[in-house]
């Protein structure tokens, strides 16, 4: 990729929407992983980040936008983006202007200039929004402190049990989520990215505390039990490999 591209390129990207332009739904998110190294590379991200793109991308995009740090994750730190669009031509659009506005070119050539690089690597996903995924939207007032984010990737074995998975979400698992205290607020499938096909989901918790608490009440959970007994029994064991990541919004994410 471009050293200068912003997030997602699109060259080469060809798809259909399954929503008519103008659609106020946000059907497409770009998922920005940088992977760091402590010392200066943490400190220079948050600059970039909350000085340099930030206010130029909230002039440009009025989607979501959430921006975490790394609590438990394989590779610590990590800086991630997590930004909504209602098209993939819409990412093309705001990369675009973006990378033609001078504030931001010169908070990213300020952000490269360092004799040590801005991180060790970062990586990119497209994903798509499922049909039973809610909109983010901030919340009114802004929590006090930035809440947990726990960010769940389900891998299936085949695209049949992906599709039996998302059945399963949008049917009874969503219900008992919210009943324990766990509100997801967004559920995609990966488009492009790695460790294919796969449902991951973002969930939001006021604290570490608050994300114990829910998650034992639906293990524990009765209703639970027999779904999760009657999809394995119908499907299979649908959901082969779960990776978990825990991260916090840092103090300057729109959505924190």
């Amino acid at each position: 990729m471009n050293r200068r591209s912003f997030m997602y390129t699109m060259g080469g990207l060809s798809m259909s929407s399954r929503t008519e332009a103008g659609s106020e739904r946000t059907r497409y998110y770009t998922l920005e992983q940088y992977f760091l190294k402590q010392g200066s590379q943490v400190t220079r991200i948050h600059e970039f980040w909350s000085k340099g793109c930030l206010p130029v991308l909230s002039k440009l995009h009025a989607g979501p936008v959430i921006l975490l740090e790394s609590l438990v994750a394989p590779h610590m730190p990590q800086f991630v983006a997590i930004i909504g669009y209602r098209s993939p031509a819409e990412i093309e659009k705001v990369r675009s202007a973006l990378h033609a506005d001078e504030q931001f070119r010169k908070a990213l050539e300020a952000w490269e200039s360092d004799a040590e690089p801005p991180y060790e690597h970062y990586s990119t996903s497209l994903l798509e929004a499922t049909d039973y995924s809610p909109e983010i939207r901030p919340l009114e007032p802004p929590p006090k402190t930035p809440r947990i984010f726990e960010l769940r990737t389900y891998h299936s074995p085949t695209l049949r049990q992906l599709r039996a998975l998302h059945e399963r979400f949008a049917g009874p698992e969503i219900k008992i989520f919210h009943r324990v205290g766990v509100h997801p607020v967004l559920y995609t499938t990966t488009i492009y990215g790695a460790n294919q096909p796969n449902l991951t989901y973002l969930i939001p918790f006021e604290n570490l505390a608050a994300r114990e608490k829910a998650w034992t009440a639906f293990g524990a959970d009765p209703e639970w039990i027999k779904v999760r007994k009657e999809s394995i029994e119908r499907h299979g064991q649908i959901s082969s490999v779960i990776q978990i990541w825990l991260f916090r919004a840092v103090p300057y994410s729109p959505i924190r």
